[in-house]
C-alpha cells in the first residue's frame, strides 16, 4: 500500500458507533460541546496574548488582527462542522485527514497537532502561573521567582539562555492536578468546565461593560502605529499592516478550541447535530468577545504596556481607583478561566492520540481504555506529565507561536480536505454542509496560509524540525504497524 491510502468511510462509521469496554462514554450535550469550545477560546488570548500581540507586533490594531484571524476561523469553522457531522469520531483533523487525503497526511497532521494541543495546555498554563502569583502577592504570599518563573528563554532559533530560576512550580501542579480530573472522567471535567466559563465570561463582559467608560481614545492614536524593525538581527517587523498580520498570526492561538470540541465527538450524545452547534456557537461568542475586549484593553492604557504577563491587570490599574474592584475580581476570573483552556487542551491531546493508538499509528498504551472511568487514561497521563515539564521550563512567546503554526497548518489541511471529499465523494451523506464551496474552503486556505507566512522566520524553522522528527517516526514505526498497511498489505 502507497503513503496515500485513505481509511474508508464504512470502517470510520462502523467505529463511530462501536460500543464495549474499549470506547469512550457518550455523555455531552449540544451546551456541553459549546461550553468546551468557549472553554478553550476565552482564555490566554484575551488574558494573556493579547497584550503581548499589541505591544509587539499591532498596537491598537490589535483588533484588525482579530478580526484577521476570526475570518479564517470562520472559513476553518465551517469546514470542521461539515467534517464533524459527518465522521463522528475522536481524532480532530488527524481522521479528516486519514479519510480524505490518506494515512501520510493524517500522520502529518496528528503529529502536528502535539503542537497545537500538548503544547497550548503548555502555553496557556504559564500564563495562569503569571496571574496567579499575582493573587499570591496581592494576598501576602508572594511565591519566590525562582519557583515561577521558566527556567530558560529562548534566544534565536535553538538557543536555551538561563534564567536563574528553577521551575514555574504553579503551572507545574496546575497541569497535573487537571490531568487527574482528566483520567477520572469526562462527565466530571465537563461540569467542572461549564461552572468556569459561567464565571469567566461574566467577568468578561463585566471588563468591557465598565472598562468601556474609563477609555482614554488618545490611547488609539495612531490606530496603526508606524512600521519599524524590532529585531535588526531577525528582520522582525512590528507595527504598520505588516504587524497586524504578524498579530493576528500570534493571536490566532486564541481561537483553537473550537476545534478541540471536534476530538470530543466520541463522547458527543448526538455527534451529527450536536458537533456542528458547538464549533460554530462558541467561535461566533468568542469572536465578539475578543474584537470588544481588544479595544477597550487598549483604550485603557498605551499598548506598549501590556507587554506583561498579566495584561488585563495592568489595563484596569492604569483606569484608577474607578476600576480598582474590577482589576482584582478579574485576576480571579483569569486564574479560573485560563484553567479550563488548560482542561480541554489536555483533553483533547489524548483522544488524537487514542485515535492514532487505534490505527496502529502509535503504540497500543495510547489507545488503553480505563474500565471503571471509560476515558484513555494512560495517553492522559502521558499528555499531563510531558505538558507540565514544558510549562515549567519554557517561556510563553516561545510556546504561543509554535501552537499558532501548528494550529493554522490543521486548519489549511482539514480546509483542502473538504475540497477533495466534495469532488471525490460527493454523495456521501453530510448532515451539516459548508457553504459556498469551494470559495469557503479556499478563503480558509489563503487566510490561514497568508498567517502562517506572516509568523517569525525562526517559528517556521521550529515547525520544521519538529516535522522532520515526525515523519522519522513515522517511517521507523508507524508505517509498518498501520492496521489499514497490514489489512491490504
Amino acid at each position: 500500500m502507497g503513503l496515500f491510502v485513505k481509511k474508508p468511510m464504512s470502517i470510520l462509521m462502523q467505529e463511530a458507533s462501536s460500543e464495549g469496554e474499549h470506547s469512550l462514554k457518550r455523555s455531552l450535550s449540544a451546551f456541553n460541546l459549546t461550553a468546551l469550545g468557549i472553554g478553550a477560546i476565552i482564555g490566554a488570548g484575551i488574558f494573556v496574548l493579547t497584550g503581548t500581540a499589541a505591544a509587539t507586533h499591532a498596537g491598537p490594531a490589535i483588533v484588525l488582527s482579530f478580526v484577521f484571524a476570526g475570518l479564517g476561523c470562520a472559513f476553518a469553522g465551517l469546514c470542521y462542522a461539515e467534517f464533524a457531522s459527518m465522521i463522528p469520531i475522536a481524532g480532530s483533523a488527524y481522521t479528516y485527514g486519514y479519510a480524505t487525503l490518506g494515512e501520510f497526511f493524517a500522520w502529518i497532521i496528528g503529529w502536528d497537532l502535539v503542537l497545537e494541543y500538548l503544547f497550548a495546555a503548555s502555553t496557556v498554563a504559564v500564563g495562569w502561573a503569571g496571574y496567579f502569583s499575582r493573587i499570591m502577592a496581592d494576598i501576602g504570599y508572594p511565591i519566590p521567582a525562582a519557583l515561577s518563573n521558566a527556567p530558560y528563554r529562548v534566544e534565536g532559533t535553538h538557543t536555551l539562555i538561563r534564567t536563574g530560576a528553577i521551575i514555574n512550580l504553579p503551572a507545574v501542579l496546575l497541569v497535573l492536578a487537571l490531568t487527574t480530573l482528566l483520567v477520572i472522567g469526562i462527565k466530571e471535567s465537563a461540569r467542572f468546565n461549564n461552572f468556569i466559563v459561567a464565571v469567566k465570561v461574566s467577568i468578561v463582559l463585566l471588563v468591557i461593560g465598565f472598562g468601556i467608560m474609563f477609555v482614554d481614545q488618545a490611547n488609539w492614536h495612531p490606530f496603526i502605529p508606524a512600521k519599524e524593525i524590532a529585531d535588526a538581527a531577525t528582520g522582525t517587523t512590528r507595527y504598520g499592516w505588516t504587524g497586524i498580520f504578524a498579530g493576528a498570526g500570534v493571536i490566532f492561538f486564541a481561537y483553537i478550541g473550537f476545534d478541540a470540541v471536534s476530538t470530543a465527538a466520541q463522547e458527543a450524545k448526538n455527534p451529527q447535530r450536536d458537533l456542528p452547534i458547538g464549533i460554530l456557537a462558541s467561535l461566533a461568542v468568542c469572536t465578539v468577545l475578543y474584537i470588544l475586549m481588544a479595544a477597550v484593553m487598549t483604550g485603557l492604557t498605551p499598548f506598549r504596556n501590556l507587554a506583561v504577563p498579566d495584561p488585563v491587570y495592568v489595563a484596569l490599574d492604569a483606569a484608577g481607583p474607578g476600576l480598582a474592584w474590577l482589576k482584582y475580581l478579574t485576576t480571579i476570573g483569569a486564574v479560573a478561566g485560563l484553567a479550563s483552556v488548560v482542561l480541554v487542551m489536555l483533553m483533547g491531546q489524548p483522544r488524537i492520540f487514542y485515535a492514532m493508538a487505534r490505527d496502529g499509528l502509535l503504540p497500543p498504551l495510547f489507545g488503553r481504555v480505563h474500565k471503571r472511568f471509560k476515558t484513555p487514561y494512560l495517553a492522559t497521563i502521558i499528555t499531563g506529565v510531558v505538558a507540565a515539564g514544558v510549562a515549567g521550563a519554557f517561556p510563553i512567546d516561545l510556546l504561543g507561536a509554535l501552537v499558532s503554526i501548528g494550529t493554522l497548518l490543521a486548519f489549511v489541511i482539514v480546509c483542502a480536505g473538504i475540497l477533495v471529499l466534495r469532488y471525490v465523494q460527493p454523495e456521501l451523506h453530510r448532515p451539516f454542509r459548508t457553504p459556498f464551496v469551494p470559495f469557503v474552503p479556499l478563503g480558509g486556505i489563503v487566510v490561514c496560509g497568508w498567517l502562517m507566512w506572516s509568523l517569525p522566520r525562526d517559528t517556521w524553522l521550529r515547525l520544521l524540525i519538529w516535522m522532520g522528527l515526525g515523519l522519522a517516526i513515522y517511517f521507523l514505526y508507524s508505517r509498518r504497524h498501520s492496521k489499514l498497511q497490514q489489512a491490504n498489505g
